[in-house]
């Protein structure tokens, strides 16, 4: 598992995570909203901390710069 975010990408997805957990606990999200956030959320979180992006695979994607 080859990392293939920058810290850039990883720094904008924990602020999404930060963002729908502050309109969550406020009572802004509710319902089927909440609960497809919620998993969003919770994939962006764990994508952030890992440095991996499984989405990037099929398109050779990587937003991590290379170092020689």
């Amino acid at each position: 598992m080859k990392k293939n975010m920058g810290p850039i990408d990883r720094v904008i997805r924990l602020l999404v995570v930060v963002i729908i957990a502050v309109l969550y606990y406020m009572g802004q999200l509710t319902g089927l909203a909440a609960t497809i956030l919620g998993i969003v959320a919770v994939a962006f979180l764990i994508t952030s901390i890992v440095g991996w992006c499984p989405g990037y695979l099929p398109f050779g994607i990587s937003t991590r710069k290379r170092t020689e």
